[in-house]
């Protein structure tokens, strides 16, 4: 026994590390998907939501997702206590049935919380003031977060309802990705990404081998983040967990690089790269319950939700600099549904209790995300000035450049 809870433990460990790492990844893909005069600036947000989103995470935030409600009750707020605590049977296999310690468990959940805000991250690039950003990251990783969290895996009341998230298409990427909606909604779009006719013009991202990179160390943290999910080192559950999300990720590469092709007539990486993070997204909230075939299907789809919602994005005259919309909130609400359709808990009960669940979640986000949001724009102003979003937010936000030795254009 003690052997078992040595290596669940680990390998819980393993998948921490492998869920930070992921930061490495989105940084990578926001900055190479963005000109290079706002590199330090992305950098910076990214740096700040996983050192602010830990500390929110450890003074608040683990306690308000997991408060301890009672089995049936139907929880929908409760706050545990400040700090983390561990109990008596913390560190023993007594402990989540022996898979983990209650230090790993937070740190774990933690990497978890920062994820939400940096899919924000990226979707507002380039013209957001820094300082509005950071009070967004406070309130929305500190407190919105957590409570959608607590309706399911903290044994609220959509988990009561039989709702299904196994690693967090919706509690973790559509979180992110509402916001982003709003966020870039009452932003507005870049200078010069749509012209006088309304046509939005391609503004190219400063290093696409970057971005590229980012996405696969991304598809490497993945095995983390659902693999971890199975919340012990279990070998049938984790090895079809890996194997689901990775097949989920190159059938969504596939089926974006196909669509793509087919309505452009070219061969576009990034939404090929795009194609790969829906796939993953897709997958990500029945990785556990799905086949390889049907884990195919998901992703497959999803690469083609891609394409359509980059399109759809552009036809609302909103500015995404790098897809995140796409990928996080069309991808996730994807594959919440998706449950209700393929895999184990496959039926129309399920499938309407999934899109309940999105429905909520979805009204949560949306209007508590506009109440940060909207005060922020109301007392602080959201957006940098022209000049500086011409000049770049490096120079003007943080006086340094991030390559010095170059142009900056």
């Amino acid at each position: 026994m003690e052997g078992l809870f040595t290596a669940n433990n680990v390998w819980m460990m393993i998948c921490t590390a492998l869920v930070f790492f992921m930061h490495t990844g989105f940084a990578f893909l926001e900055i190479g998907l963005t000109r290079q005069k706002n590199t330090i600036n992305i950098l910076f947000k990214n740096i700040f939501i996983i050192t602010g989103g830990l500390l929110l995470y450890y003074a608040f935030g683990f306690n308000l997702m997991y408060p301890g409600f009672e089995e049936g009750a139907g929880g929908i707020i409760k706050f545990a206590g400040f700090g983390i605590a561990a109990p008596e049977n913390g560190m023993t296999p007594e402990y989540a049935s022996g898979g983990y310690t209650w230090w790993t468990d937070f740190l774990f959940q933690g990497m978890f919380a920062a994820t939400a805000a940096t899919i924000v991250s990226g979707a507002v690039a380039e013209r957001i003031k820094i300082g509005a950003f950071m009070i967004f990251v406070i309130f929305y990783v500190g407190l919105v977060y957590p409570i959608v969290g607590s309706w399911k895996w903290g044994l609220g009341f959509l988990n009561d309802w039989g709702f299904y998230d196994f690693a967090g298409s919706t509690l973790v990427h559509s979180v992110g990705g509402w916001a982003a909606l709003v966020a870039i909604a009452l932003l507005g779009a870049r200078v010069g990404k749509f012209g006088e006719d309304g046509k939005p013009k391609a503004i190219p991202g400063h290093s696409i081998p970057m971005a590229t990179a980012g996405v696969l160390i991304l598809w490497l943290g993945w095995f983390g983040f659902n693999g971890g999910s199975v919340l012990s080192a279990d070998p049938e559950l984790t090895s079809l967990v890996l194997v689901t999300t990775c097949m989920a990720a190159a059938a969504g590469g596939f089926g974006a690089m196909i669509l793509s092709t087919i309505l452009y007539k070219n061969l576009d990486l990034t939404m090929f790269l795009n194609g790969i993070l829906g796939g993953l997204v897709g997958i990500t909230a029945g990785a556990d319950l799905m086949s390889p075939n049907e884990a195919v299907i998901i992703g497959f789809l999803a690469g083609l939700l891609i394409v359509g919602g980059v399109a759809l994005i552009d036809k609302l005259k909103l500015d995404d600099p790098v897809g995140a919309v796409a990928v996080h909130l069309i991808c996730g609400i994807w594959g919440t549904l998706a449950v209700g359709i393929f895999g184990a808990k496959a039926g129309s009960g399920q499938f309407l209790t999934q899109l309940y669940g999105v429905v909520i979640i979805g009204a949560f986000c949306v209007i508590t995300s506009f109440i940060i949001l909207g005060a922020l724009k109301a007392i602080m102003g959201l957006r940098v000035s022209k000049e500086e979003e011409i000049e770049g937010l490096d120079i003007h936000e943080h006086g340094m450049d991030a390559y010095p030795d170059f142009t900056n254009d």
